[in-house]
């Protein structure tokens, strides 16, 4: 186990900051001194979320505190150490510490951003329409030829065009992982595929497949759409977690959009 890693230490920081937890606070209970240094409870409870996950409950935490009290007890003793040797004057400690104090209120900031405003249930029903109902009102069965050039995907469209079988050239021509399956992609919705790949089937008629190829980042594909289907999506309480989520997203990212039309930013 290390006591001693930069993430961990990191991360019970952010903790500590993003909750609101001050060491400093007079009614926060000491559980321990380091040399005259306090350890208090809520520098414990950071420290267990870090180390145990950050939905361990209290309660657990406070089962395990010996053990987490001697992390704690051994990183302070470290800590005054290195700073006794001073070397909270290194160049490269330096570097580290402002790239921490940056996160810490970077986090800071987007969490006021997000608490000042919070979601709307209209925000979150238009979410639901947008991100959920929409897409997940059609699935599709499509196969698919993935070819590393325009050229050898066009090459097979001609192909196609004179009555050579998809699932054939799907199984000679793919270089995707499909192509022992004849390409056969199964059922999926349009929110389950890249956007330029989930608009050319939306595009097709079943029985019919892509005139041109169609370029994601995995390469350049044929497409055939075999079949569609409409689905129920789920309701609207079951993706509510995750609405709230994508909804704070973007607002923050928004709120950044408008900084940056503000600010003076010069790209070198």
């Amino acid at each position: 186990m290390n006591v001693f890693s930069r993430s961990a230490l990191h991360g019970a920081v952010l903790t500590c900051f993003l909750a609101g937890v001050s060491n400093a606070m007079a009614d926060d209970k000491i559980l321990a001194t380091v040399n005259g240094s306090a350890i208090t409870e809520s520098a414990l409870m950071a420290y267990g979320q870090v180390r145990l996950g950050g939905n361990t409950p209290e309660a657990t935490i406070k089962e395990k505190q010996k053990e987490l009290l001697d992390d704690l007890v051994n990183r302070e003793l470290v800590y005054q150490e290195a700073l006794a040797k001073g070397f909270d004057k290194a160049p490269e400690v330096i570097q580290q510490l402002n790239e921490q104090r940056r996160a810490i209120l970077t986090n800071y900031g987007v969490a006021k951003v997000i608490e000042a405003t919070p979601p709307s249930n209209e925000a979150l029903r238009k979410a639901y329409q947008t991100h959920v109902v929409e897409p997940a009102s059609v699935e599709y069965k499509a196969r698919h030829i993935l070819t590393e050039t325009e050229e050898a995907a066009s090459t097979i469209v001609a192909r196609l065009n004179k009555g050579e079988n998809f699932i054939a050239l799907a199984k000679s021509q793919s270089s995707g992982p499909s192509s022992t399956d004849g390409g056969d992609l199964g059922w999926f919705s349009a929110n389950q595929m890249v956007k330029p790949f989930a608009d050319a089937v939306a595009a097709l008629k079943p029985g019919a497949f892509t005139n041109r190829p169609v370029k994601t980042q995995f390469g350049w594909h044929v497409i055939l759409l075999e079949e569609t289907r409409k689905v129920d999506p789920p309701a609207f309480e079951q993706v509510e977690k995750q609405l709230r989520a994508v909804v704070q997203s973007e607002m923050v990212q928004n709120h950044i959009d408008g900084l940056r039309k503000k600010a003076k930013i010069e790209m070198k």
